[in-house]
């Protein structure tokens, strides 16, 4: 499905169009900020964009394709830009959605197989922002990165809480289930970073001087989703060191609790030996049994076998092994 925005920098107002084939007169108009969002693109919708526009055929391939790498890519009088916004799910579970940018002198079209929430805050920001109609495409595309990139850092600090909870699990009350929490944790950071580190190409493209589709004045806001990116990215490889150490600290903890296990399990091993002693010497076939010679043989036998019983038991309590 495709909509068509329009921004009349002259008169500050703007239009929706539904027909897609007034796209490429609209754009002929130097005063018209023309915004295309394509949803669940079809291969006609397509069609229309490379018959309206005059794309590559390989920028509509990559477009048609998902799962592309975050990238930039430059044609004649346009960029093909490939974002993807980051969102925690129900279950708070990671989910990635892929977010392709035509952008041209006077129009930006945005391609999404699913609804895209930077689409939305983009749109009501941009509404409010007439004011700065001159700054042309570059403003609307940096409303649609600054939002995607922004929407990183609150799940970024929701990652952190979960780490937080998860060192309570591990070090004030062990808990073996906790290993599971950790590796999901960082394959969230993995696919974290793999949509964010390739974006400092895209913005090294469009901060470049000799950038001929935005005026100059447009780069300062490329500059402050670029500053954002990077405090993004940091945050992201502080985070996964400490997944990193929580993981270390788990694999010790429950190296040291098995230790503490096996040396209770070889204290009363010990325990029971010592007493399986005397009970194994008095058991044997003697000529003269010590019970037959004496009245209390079989109490001095149990006595004795507590007794060295309890003289083990105290002394492995003593080296902390009980």
């Amino acid at each position: 499905m495709i909509q068509t925005l329009v921004l009349d920098r002259e008169s500050r107002a703007f239009s929706r169009v539904g027909d897609a084939e007034e796209i490429s007169d609209l754009c002929a108009n130097s005063a018209n900020i023309v915004w295309v969002d394509v949803a669940d693109p079809t291969s006609q919708d397509f069609e229309d964009l490379a018959k309206e526009f005059g794309f590559h055929p390989l920028s509509i391939e990559d477009c048609r394709h998902r799962h592309q790498r975050p990238k930039v890519e430059e044609y004649p009088g346009y960029y093909f830009i490939v974002l993807y916004e980051a969102e925690l799910d129900e279950e708070n579970q990671l989910k990635l959605r892929e977010l392709g940018i035509f952008l041209g002198k006077h129009y930006v079209v945005t391609v999404h197989s699913e609804p895209v929430a930077a689409i939305v805050t983009a749109e009501r920001l941009w509404r409010s922002w007439t004011d700065l109609a001159e700054r042309g495409t570059g403003l609307l595309a940096y409303l649609l990165m600054d939002s995607i990139v922004d929407d990183y850092l609150p799940l970024l600090d929701a990652i952190s809480d979960r780490m937080e909870f998860l060192e309570d699990r591990i070090f004030v009350d062990f808990q073996a289930e906790a290993i599971e929490e950790i590796f999901y944790l960082k394959k969230e950071l993995l696919l974290m970073r793999r949509s964010v580190t390739p974006l400092r190409d895209v913005f090294n493209t469009l901060l470049r001087r000799e950038q001929p589709i935005f005026p100059r004045e447009t780069h300062i806001y490329f500059q402050d989703v670029f500053d954002h990116l990077i405090r993004v990215a940091d945050t992201i490889d502080i985070l996964r060191d400490m997944v990193s150490s929580t993981m270390d600290a788990y694999l010790s903890i429950s190296g040291n609790r098995m230790n503490m296990i096996m040396k209770r399990l070889t204290s009363i091993s010990t325990i029971l030996m010592s007493a399986t002693l005397v009970a194994g010497i008095y058991g044997m076939n003697f000529e003269y049994m010590p019970e037959l010679k004496w009245r209390y043989g079989y109490v001095g036998t149990l006595a004795s076998m507590l007794a060295i019983g309890l003289a083990v038991y105290f002394y492995f309590r003593k080296i902390k092994w009980l």
